[in-house]
């Protein structure tokens, strides 16, 4: 398993949201404190405070691949670069899973008080959500190690870390 995976899933089995969790596995290597990551998807969790909307995972690695990206600049190409890799990432998670959205990934509306006591009653953190926050760590690793990106192949020479652990 790749270290960025294991790193993401220990954040999660921690306690932390399913967005802090995939961009804390990524940030420290890129130069963002894990404490600056924790408090960016802070919110994030449950498809964006709890409203069902994509998936923190996906969304914590979306932000991934602009923080590991091309420079910022306000120019086309950069952006093009890192729109086409979330694309990508989004149509992985759609082809795997069925969608993107919170709500439909799990079945419930985490935003009402019956919802939220439903999904912890039924665990769903424990046995649902892990394979959301893996598969979209994983995904960025893949990208990120693909995708042309100037400092995310600088990071990856950097950091072998990402590679297969022996």
């Amino acid at each position: 398993m790749r270290r960025a995976t294991d790193d993401a899933l220990r954040l999660f089995a921690e306690g932390y949201n399913c967005c802090q969790s995939v961009l804390g596995a990524f940030g420290p290597p890129l130069g963002l404190p894990i404490e600056t990551c924790l408090s960016l998807g802070a919110a994030m969790g449950g498809g964006g405070a709890r409203s069902g909307g994509t998936c923190g995972a996906v969304l914590g690695a979306l932000m991934a691949l602009g923080l590991a990206g091309p420079e910022p600049e306000p120019s086309e190409e950069a952006r093009e670069l890192c729109y086409a890799a979330g694309q990508e990432l989004l149509c992985w998670f759609r082809a795997v899973h069925g969608a993107i959205e919170c709500r439909a990934l799990t079945g419930i509306d985490l935003s009402t008080p019956e919802g939220l006591e439903t999904y912890r009653q039924a665990g769903l953190h424990h046995t649902v959500c892990p394979k959301f926050v893996r598969d979209a760590t994983q995904w960025a690793s893949e990208l990120l190690r693909t995708a042309g990106y100037k400092r995310g192949l600088i990071w990856i020479d950097i950091h072998p870390d990402l590679d297969e652990d022996s």
